[in-house]
């Protein structure tokens, strides 16, 4: 079991090889929950992850025949960000098989630290089970993910921060994958601060600390690939369950669109690029602030690891989520100045047009009739039924998406 102790050690360990990273206070969250929130700016790490602090600690803890043949490690990305950067700074080999489906800006930063990467496997599984064949046969130590007591206690010295930042939270909020962070943070928190309440979070695709919880033991969930890349395992950790048991009592999953506003509302907020799995403590935050409401309340964005072409898409299913873009598909009659009388009307409820696809070819079987689709920027529900509203007092047969 990660002590107290393993983690003061693991915090001595990476004095001067990790930031530091700020704790900054959120107003808008704040004030839409009722709460006083802060965000703990995990992201910022250098290789933009919470894995560096685990993945440090780790191969200070190697003996010295270790740090000769080197380190392998099963990762979708930010472990092996980690190992790289921190194996290259103290001259560990480092070998690391990812599943195929790891984003390109994970893999290419690690071979650019010096690190052997292979693409193998559709599953994290299926690189795990890889990974520690090689460590059999070639005498590399593994380095877990997060099923690893070095690297359970290097991710608790995030609780020992948060705490020594703000000493009078109430609550901290962290995402769960393989359980590796939460049971290094619960157990510092709780050795510290026992009435301070840990809420995981996880998504809907990788709900692993759900299924653990209701089996009373680690057990295999059927991953959906998502938002969440980086908590995209099947099954919870067995030491991180040891640890985490008796102290986390509450664990809660969103949905990939209540990601997608979450990445979204990060940028508008805190003008920050965070990844999916770095979002899913406040996607569960802006879904439910009811449970914040006068509380103090830490959220940890633990990566901000995202395929820049992923970005621009989130963008827009995160507005449409939050009623900021929609589609309305309109039948009009096809004759001259129908269409213009409609954009007139839009215009008049100060929405914005982006985007008009006319069709005649897949239109009604009326041929005198047309289907007009129309790309709208609206300010929320509000604007939206406000819009309705007047396309409805016209008299227009209408259809929207998503649908109202």
């Amino acid at each position: 079991m990660t002590t107290l102790e393993d983690i003061r050690r693991a915090q001595q360990r990476l004095e001067g090889k990790i930031r530091r990273t700020p704790l900054y206070p959120c107003e808008s969250l704040s004030a839409r929950c009722g709460a006083s929130v802060w965000f703990k700016h995990e992201y910022q790490q250098v290789t933009g992850s919470f894995k560096e602090r685990g993945a440090c600690n780790a191969l200070a803890s190697l003996g010295d025949a270790q740090r000769v043949l080197g380190v392998i490690a099963a990762s979708a990305g930010n472990h092996a960000l980690g190992l790289a950067y921190h194996g290259l700074r103290m001259h560990v080999p480092v070998h690391v098989v990812m599943p195929r489906f790891a984003p390109m800006v994970k893999v290419n930063r690690c071979r650019a630290l010096g690190a052997e990467v292979q693409l193998l496997g559709e599953s994290f599984d299926e690189a795990r089970t890889l990974a520690a064949a090689r460590a059999r046969d070639e005498g590399l130590t593994l380095v877990h993910g997060f099923d690893d007591p070095r690297v359970i206690a290097g991710q608790g010295t995030i609780g020992l921060e948060i705490l020594e930042q703000e000493p009078n939270l109430e609550a901290i909020v962290v995402p769960v994958g393989g359980g590796g962070l939460i049971a290094g943070v619960a157990t510092a928190v709780h050795a510290l601060r026992p009435e301070v309440e840990v809420i995981g979070v996880e998504a809907e695709h990788a709900p692993t600390l759900a299924q653990a919880r209701r089996a009373g033991a680690p057990t295999r969930v059927d991953v959906i690939p998502g938002l969440a890349d980086g908590l995209a395992v099947s099954q919870l950790g067995d030491h991180c369950f040891a640890a985490i048991e008796g102290i986390v009592a509450r664990s809660e999953v969103v949905t990939e669109a209540d990601i997608a506003s979450a990445i979204v509302a990060l940028m508008e907020t805190e003008k920050a690029i965070v990844e999916g799995a770095g979002a899913v403590g406040l996607a569960w935050a802006l879904q439910r602030p009811e449970c914040l409401q006068g509380r103090r309340v830490a959220i940890i964005l633990s990566g901000g690891n995202i395929d820049l072409h992923l970005v621009a898409r989130v963008i827009e299913r995160g507005l449409v989520s939050i009623d900021r873009l929609c589609r309305v598909t309109i039948e009009l009659q096809d004759s001259p100045g129908a269409l213009g009388r409609v954009l007139t009307k839009i215009a008049e409820v100060g929405v914005n047009l982006l985007q008009v696809e006319h069709d005649r070819n897949f239109a009604p079987a009326d041929i005198a009739r047309v289907r007009v689709s129309l790309q709208l920027e609206t300010r929320d529900r509000e604007h939206i039924e406000e819009l309705e509203a007047a396309l409805t007092a016209e008299g227009l047969a209408f259809e929207f998406s998503p649908a109202r």
